[in-house]
């Protein structure tokens, strides 16, 4: 019997819980935890009866000692944390403390400062690896399949990659004149910050938006994408021997941009504390109160995401190009989950990676990140569980 201990009540937790309980000749027992108990308790609601024996239980994942005491209390085999990236090394500790398998979709980001990096989480590494206990990283689409379709590209066809675009297209219509796919507080830090890119053993900093390139993506047509910087850009840098350089690039609306310019020139996306009436305040913690809620925005979105990965290297001496991505339709995950296309591929991947955990295959003491492991078993499922993966041996390139 494995039991499953989920953290997080949100979009992509639901659409995890879901595909959890698809699989439950692997997750006979989940718990599902969060601050708010009553989106737990309607989570459990919907999926009782369905094979999967599920409880519930409030925390605040912030809190070491409650982790602690309900990790003790429920005695999960993995706890799967879909909560925020602020509570990552919380959840961690309590891991260590009750010597619990450990996975996330994101990595750790410091609630005051908008910089996120894999530093803090792989210091760790030595005391789990002591402990005998796993950390994977990252498990969902980008950071998580994107490492994995690397992986895999690695293992099957190349004897070297040197050069890494991903492309993260959403043509997604919610049909809001503005609002985000997933949690607005890091959605808006995350975009604008500034870009970076890896390119001869160095990250070059961009300006935020200031390298665009048009493509064109299957089933979603022509859009313009903007380089960012994503986590995965330095684990792929630190784990993938060859590699020259790595880009990742997003897709946006004009009207998405234009509005986030106006919310910045007057402060809004701020994350430093200003005086309101006698009480502190963040600026982007407002905003983000006042903007739909991502959970809100599946019944009304329609369209498809197209997100994937071009490699270019040498295979047999020869210089080969390669392309793997996943199509995901807004509606059909909202039918089958309740919740739209940015969840769904989130959330299928971080099941998938809590089953290869539990099934021993990605069982090994210690911290990684998702592309050090064996891709194959992870590419099965992802067919199985509504992420199929398309391969295109003549790819259009980004210049």
């Amino acid at each position: 019997m494995s039991r499953l201990l989920l953290i997080g009540a949100g979009g992509v937790a639901r659409v995890a819980a879901y595909k959890c309980v698809q699989n439950s000749d692997v997750f006979q027992e989940m718990c599902i935890a969060s601050r708010t108990i009553e989106k737990c308790e309607e989570l459990k609601a919907e999926l009782d009866g369905k094979g999967t024996d599920i409880s519930t239980a409030q925390v605040d994942a912030d809190d070491v000692d409650q982790l602690v005491e309900l990790i003790n209390d429920y005695k999960p085999d993995l706890v799967l944390h879909l909560a925020l990236p602020y509570q990552n090394l919380s959840i961690m500790d309590a891991c260590l403390a009750t010597g619990t398998d450990y996975i996330d979709t994101a990595n750790y980001e410091p609630r005051d400062t908008a910089k996120f990096e894999y530093k803090w989480q792989w210091a760790y590494h030595d005391r789990f690896k002591d402990a005998g206990i796993t950390a994977i990283l990252g498990s969902g689409f980008d950071p998580g399949v994107t490492g994995v379709f690397s992986a895999y590209a690695a293992k099957h066809h190349f004897d070297e990659i040197n050069y890494i675009d991903i492309l993260d297209c959403n043509g997604g219509d919610h049909g809001y004149p503005f609002a985000t796919n997933f949690n607005p507080e890091i959605n808006i830090r995350e975009v604008s910050a500034k870009g970076r890119y890896w390119e001869n053993g160095k990250f070059i900093e961009t300006e935020p938006m200031e390298i665009k390139r048009i493509y064109d993506f299957e089933e979603v047509g022509q859009r313009d994408m903007y380089l960012l910087y994503h986590e995965e850009l330095e684990s792929l840098a630190k784990f993938m021997p060859g590699i020259q350089r790595i880009r990742f690039f997003m897709t946006f609306g004009e009207s998405y941009l234009t509005h986030l310019k106006c919310l910045e020139n007057v402060g809004m996306t701020s994350i430093e504390p200003i005086e309101f009436e006698g009480e502190q305040i963040v600026p982007l913690q407002f905003l983000k109160a006042v903007l739909p809620d991502p959970s809100s925005l599946g019944p009304r979105t329609v369209g498809k995401t197209n997100i994937g990965v071009i490699f270019q290297g040498v295979k047999d001496g020869q210089e080969k190009v390669y392309r793997l991505y996943n199509i995901c339709d807004h509606q059909t995950a909202y039918k089958e989950t309740g919740a739209q296309a940015v969840s769904y591929t989130t959330g299928v991947p971080a099941m998938i990676g809590s089953k290869m955990i539990l099934q021993g295959l990605w069982k090994k003491p210690g911290v990684f990140n998702v592309e050090q492991m064996d891709p194959d078993p992870f590419m099965h499922d992802l067919n199985k569980n509504g992420l199929p993966w398309i391969e295109d041996f003549e790819p259009v390139l980004v210049d």
